[in-house]
């Protein structure tokens, strides 16, 4: 079994395939790989090779947000218990060991018993969870929004010199993410580019509530090539002074709107369990159980 970096375009689109191997019903495409590697301010992309093929893959990086790197695994059932996950990590924990680190953070998805198991005999323990939901465009009639007293719905689209008020309302609203409170605001250049202008960001799908000119919250989607039926949300923020008052609501029930209109017949999203608001608001609007998340973390030995 040897671990080496990823070296060609050939090797990029074989550990996507393995990816969606691995996550058959959330694929991407290289160019979501690519995009997704660019936002991280340093990472090594691996592969696992035996016998001249490709039996796994691996990304760690680290994001300026976080002081532990993230470590990703990808060996598709077939291939495992053979060796190429445990090299894959202790080649990308050398990585991660160069740089001064001892500890990797990750997520297992909860319908993955031989994930858990093997990131538990690494040592890694539970730091948080995240609730998958799914809402069936199909199966549902385009809400009504009920815009609150004194707001006003754009898209950053139609008015791009908000984006400075964009980044106000998310460095107050992703600190209060449970989990989060211990998070780096990243700064408005970062922000920009890693949060709104990747491969899957769309200006035109980015939703936003004003009173008169300040910019009080907003609510984005994610796309991928890969899934072109399905809207993923990110995140949904409002300013602190402004919560309770409805906005959330009118954001979501615009872009559940908007996908329905635009054609998309699922939206999906991921609920920390401890965020009771955005649970309720889901549930309001109909979204179903998916698949969820384990978070963990994790020493490099």
């Amino acid at each position: 079994m040897e671990t080496r970096p990823l070296r060609d375009a050939r090797d990029l689109e074989q550990v996507v395939g393995i990816h969606n191997l691995v996550y058959p019903d959330d694929p991407i495409t290289v160019e979501d790989f690519v995009s997704w590697g660019q936002q991280a301010r340093e990472r090594i992309d691996l592969a696992a090779e035996t016998g001249g093929k490709i039996v796994g893959g691996a990304r760690a990086f680290l994001d300026s947000l976080r002081p532990n790197p993230w470590v990703h695994i990808w060996v598709p059932p077939d291939e495992r218990r053979q060796g190429a996950g445990s090299a894959l990590f202790a080649e990308a924990a050398r990585w991660a060991a160069s740089k001064g680190h001892t500890a990797f953070e990750a997520w297992v998805r909860e319908d993955d018993p031989g994930g858990i198991a093997f990131a538990s005999g690494l040592g890694f323990e539970e730091t948080g969870r995240e609730h998958g939901l799914t809402l069936d465009l199909t199966a549902v009639e385009a809400p009504t929004v009920e815009t609150p007293a004194g707001i006003e719905l754009s898209t950053w689209a139609e008015r791009p010199e908000l984006t400075h008020g964009l980044h106000e309302v998310y460095a107050e609203a992703v600190v209060d993410v449970p989990g989060e409170e211990d998070a780096k605001v990243a700064s408005f250049e970062e922000w920009l580019r890693k949060d709104m202008q990747s491969a899957g960001d769309r200006a035109d799908a980015t939703f936003v509530a004003l009173a008169g000119d300040e910019v009080v919250g907003y609510a984005k989607f994610a796309f991928s090539g890969a899934q072109p039926t399905t809207a993923h949300h990110d995140l949904t923020g409002v300013k602190r002074a402004w919560r309770g008052r409805g906005i959330a609501r009118a954001l979501k029930a615009t872009q559940i709107r908007w996908a329905k209109e635009n054609g998309y017949e699922e939206v999906r999203t991921r609920n920390e369990e401890r965020n009771v608001p955005i649970k309720k608001l889901n549930d309001l609007f109909g979204y179903r159980p998916a698949v969820g998340r384990i978070y963990l973390r994790g020493p490099l030995a």
